[in-house]
């Protein structure tokens, strides 16, 4: 299978995103990473989620949604990484970036977002109903959606550790508002960050699935 990968730099409000995309060939559609809670694009984890992703032939986008002066400044406040409105405009960009690129336009889109990026994923979706086809959240925080999440119409999967049981009722509260189809599926033996041997391959496998199913379906037909 022969696969496109290319570093960018993608605009966004006066600042440069850096960005590592993946393209295989005849893409079944292109998922966003929206990294969460002070991680980058370089983060282990969502790197071998992308990694099944790009072999189910999925394109991948995992994008910084800070600058490397905004980590700075969040390395020490935290502040940035839970300000999701900022964060959700970051991850739309990165959306509207996707159907202009030559490689990615036309793909449908679905959204893979961990810890406080699931909230701004979730964001995003409802601010872009029309372009995002479905959301994945790993870890998620999507209680930090707030009344967007009575506005996410598309298939929505949250992944939680079963022994993260605060994220655990946060996430099946957040199941209840949100408007669209939506599956809440428990790691057994996994804590916040899916270290425990074998947990993450759960994750990816069930993200893999819900994309496939969701995004492939949504192409239209000739």
């Amino acid at each position: 299978m022969s696969v496109v990968n290319l570093t960018t730099r993608i605009p966004a409000a006066g600042v440069l995103l850096d960005a590592d995309v993946t393209v295989p060939a005849a893409s079944l559609g292109v998922v966003v990473f929206a990294h969460g809670s002070g991680s980058s694009r370089f983060s282990p984890r969502n790197r071998y989620v992308a990694d099944t992703l790009q072999g189910a032939g999925l394109a991948t986008v995992l994008a910084d949604l800070l600058t490397e002066d905004e980590e700075r400044v969040d390395a020490h406040t935290a502040r940035l990484r839970f300000d999701i409105p900022f964060l959700a405009e970051r991850v739309e960009v990165l959306v509207d970036w996707v159907s202009t690129n030559e490689a990615l336009a036309g793909l449908p889109v679905g959204l893979f977002g961990a810890s406080t990026g699931a909230a701004a994923a979730l964001v995003a979706a409802a601010d872009r109903p029309q372009a995002v086809r479905a959301v994945v959240s790993r870890g998620g925080r999507p209680d930090l959606a707030g009344t967007a999440l009575a506005g996410v119409q598309q298939p929505t999967l949250l992944i939680v550790g079963g022994r993260d049981s605060v994220v655990i009722d946060l996430n099946r509260q957040a199941m209840e508002e949100l408007a669209g189809e939506v599956r809440v599926e428990i790691v057994p033996g996994a804590t916040h960050l899916f270290e425990e041997p074998g947990t993450l391959e759960q994750v990816a496998r069930l993200a893999r699935d819900w994309f496939t199913r969701h995004l492939s379906a949504s192409q239209p037909s000739g």
